[in-house]
C-alpha cells in the first residue's frame, strides 16, 4: 500500500498492511534524529510561515503523512536583536529555558487591555492575503503518494491563540462571563483561519486529504467549560471548519489536549473524522475505550509523551505500540503518533523503537502486521 492508501484505509476502518504513523517533535528531538540519521543540522528558518515540518526526518522515519507549507509573503515582521520574535497576530515571544529544553513564551500581550468590541475592531488583524497559496499545488504533486495534510494543531486555536495575546486568566474569564472583547478576538481568529483554509483547499483542487485544526478544550481532569457553553460558543466554529473541509473532499482532524470525552457525542454528530492527540493519561481518554464507544472517529496519536516515550525503556515503547495494534486489530481507526510533540528529554532509542515496532522504519521493519 502507498502511505496515502494506508492512511485513508485507517480513517475508513478498512484493512491495511500496517498501522500508519506520524511524527511530532520539539526542535531538540528533531536534532537527535538528525544526528542519528546523518541529516543536515543547517535547517533553514522560515519566520512567518503558517506551518513548517522537517520532511527529511519524516522520510527517515517512514511516516505516512505530509503537511503542506504555506509561504508567508505579508508585511515584514519586526526583528529583535535579543532573539525575541513576533507572530502575525502581533504577539511577541521570547525563548524560555527549562530543565530539559526551550519553549517560546509570550512576553508582549497586545490585546490584554481590550475592553470593548471597538478595541477589537481597531486592531490590525492578519490577512489571508499575506500567504502564497500558489506554492501548494506543487507540494501536493510531490507528496501525492502520502496523505496530504493542510494545517497544524494551532490552526484555528480560539482559546490558546487568544490566551497568547491576552493572557490565560483573562481568556478564561472571557469565556466564563462571555465578555464581548474576548469573544470578539476569538471571532477574528476564526475569520482568519476559515479564509486561509478555504483558499488553500481551493488552490489544491481536492488534493488535500486532511485539514488539521486545533484548540485545547480539556485539562488532565476533564473539559475546560460546561458542555452547554462549549456548544454555544465554540461548536459552531468547529462545525464550520468541518463543513468547509468536507465540501472540498477532505477529512477534518481536530487537535485538543486533555480529557474531552464529554464532547465526543457532539463530535460524532458534527461529522468529525479524526481526533488528535488522545492523551492516554487524561481522564476518559483510554484509546481503545474511545474507539469502541465512538467508532466513527479515527484516532491520531495515543503514544504517551508523559510516561512511556520519555521515561520508559525501548522495550516499554515497543510493548505500548504492540498493545495499540492488538487493541485496534484489523478494523483500522488509528494513526499511531506521539500524543504531543516529543519532548527534549525523550531518548532517541525510544523514538526509534516506536517506529521500528510499527514497521515504518525503512529496512528495519519489526512490525506486528495488521
Amino acid at each position: 500500500m502507498t502511505s496515502k492508501e494506508r492512511v485513508l484505509a485507517a480513517i475508513g476502518h478498512q484493512p491495511m498492511d500496517r498501522v500508519p504513523v506520524n511524527y511530532l517533535g520539539t526542535p531538540e528531538a528533531d536534532l537527535k534524529l538528525r544526528r542519528h540519521f546523518g541529516l543536515s543540522e543547517d535547517v533553514e528558518s522560515r519566520p512567518g510561515d503558517v506551518a513548517d515540518y522537517d520532511w527529511d526526518i519524516l522520510d527517515s522515519l517512514g511516516t505516512d503523512l505530509r503537511a503542506l507549507r504555506l509561504p508567508y509573503i505579508g508585511p515584514e515582521l519586526p526583528q529583535f536583536t535579543d532573539g525575541r520574535r513576533q507572530d502575525v497576530f502581533g504577539v511577541v515571544y521570547r525563548a524560555v529555558r527549562n530543565e530539559v529544553g526551550t519553549y517560546s513564551e509570550t512576553c508582549v500581550w497586545p490585546y490584554a487591555d481590550f475592553e470593548t468590541a471597538a478595541d477589537v475592531a481597531r486592531y490590525r488583524w492578519p490577512s489571508a492575503d499575506w500567504y502564497d497559496y500558489s506554492a501548494l499545488p506543487a507540494q501536493c504533486e510531490r507528496w501525492k503518494d502520502y496523505a496530504i495534510v493542510y494545517g497544524w494543531p494551532g490552526n484555528l486555536d480560539l482559546i490558546n491563540g487568544t490566551a497568547f495575546g491576552r493572557g490565560v486568566e483573562r481568556t478564561l474569564f472571557d469565556i466564563a462571563t462571555e465578555d464581548p472583547a474576548g469573544l470578539g478576538i476569538m471571532e477574528k481568529r476564526f475569520e482568519f483561519a476559515y479564509e486561509h483554509n478555504r483558499r488553500a483547499l481551493e488552490a489544491c483542487r481536492g488534493a488535500i486529504d486532511i485539514v488539521w485544526i486545533g484548540d485545547d478544550f480539556g485539562t488532565q481532569r476533564g473539559i475546560l467549560m460546561s458542555v452547554e457553553k462549549w456548544r454555544r460558543l465554540l461548536r459552531p466554529k468547529v462545525q464550520a471548519m468541518i463543513d468547509l473541509a468536507h465540501r472540498h473532499g477532505a477529512r477534518l482532524m481536530l487537535h485538543s489536549c486533555g480529557g474531552t470525552r464529554k464532547l465526543w457525542p457532539d463530535f460524532v454528530e458534527m461529522g468529525l473524522d479524526l481526533y488528535d492527540t488522545v492523551q492516554p493519561e487524561a481522564k476518559g481518554m483510554v484509546p481503545h475505550e474511545l474507539a469502541a464507544e465512538f467508532p466513527e472517529i479515527c484516532l491520531h496519536g495515543t503514544m504517551s509523551t508523559q510516561k512511556t516515550l520519555p521515561f520508559g525503556t525501548p522495550e516499554d515503547v515497543a510493548a505500548e505500540v504492540r498493545a495499540r495494534i492488538e487493541q485496534f486489530g484489523s478494523r483500522g481507526g488509528l494513526i499511531l503518533a506521539p500524543c504531543h510533540n516529543l519532548q527534549p528529554d525523550t531518548p532517541v532509542e525510544n523514538i526509534l523503537a516506536m517506529y521500528r515496532t510499527a514497521g515504518s522504519l525503512p529496512e528495519q521493519s519489526m512490525a506486528q502486521k495488521i
